[in-house]
C-alpha cells in the first residue's frame, strides 16, 4: 500500500494466480519410418489449409508409398475448443493413426 499527500492510496496486486499445475507428459516418441504408418493430417479449414494438406499428402505418397493418409476436417479452427459435438469422433480418429501433421492454413 502507498500513501500520498493527498490521502489517496493503491493497492498493487500479482498477476499470477495460485493453481495446482498439471504435470507434463512429454511429447511423443517420434516414428523412425513413415513406411507402413497412418498419417492422419488435420485441416483446421483456414484458405490454406487444404490446399497444404493435397501437397503434403502427395509427397507423403511419393516419399513413402506404403504409407496410409486419413484426413480429418475441423469445421472450425480449433476441434477440441469449438466443436464438442465431434469429440468422440475426433478421438477416434486420434486412435487410429501413428502421427499427425496439422496444417495451419494462414
Amino acid at each position: 500500500m502507498s500513501d500520498d499527500k493527498s490521502g489517496a492510496s493503491y493497492e498493487v496486486l500479482s498477476p499470477w494466480a495460485a493453481a495446482d499445475p498439471k504435470p507434463l507428459n512429454g511429447l511423443s516418441p517420434r516414428l523412425d519410418d513413415l513406411a507402413g504408418k497412418k498419417i492422419g493430417l488435420l485441416c483446421n479449414n483456414k484458405r490454406a489449409a487444404p490446399l497444404i494438406l493435397d501437397v503434403t499428402e502427395r509427397l507423403l505418397k511419393e516419399r513413402y508409398p506404403t504409407c496410409e493418409t486419413s484426413i480429418f476436417n475441423s469445421r472450425s479452427f480449433s476441434v477440441s475448443a469449438l466443436e464438442p459435438d465431434r469429440k468422440g469422433e475426433f478421438e477416434d480418429w486420434i486412435k487410429g493413426v501413428d502421427a499427425v501433421v496439422a496444417s495451419v492454413g494462414d
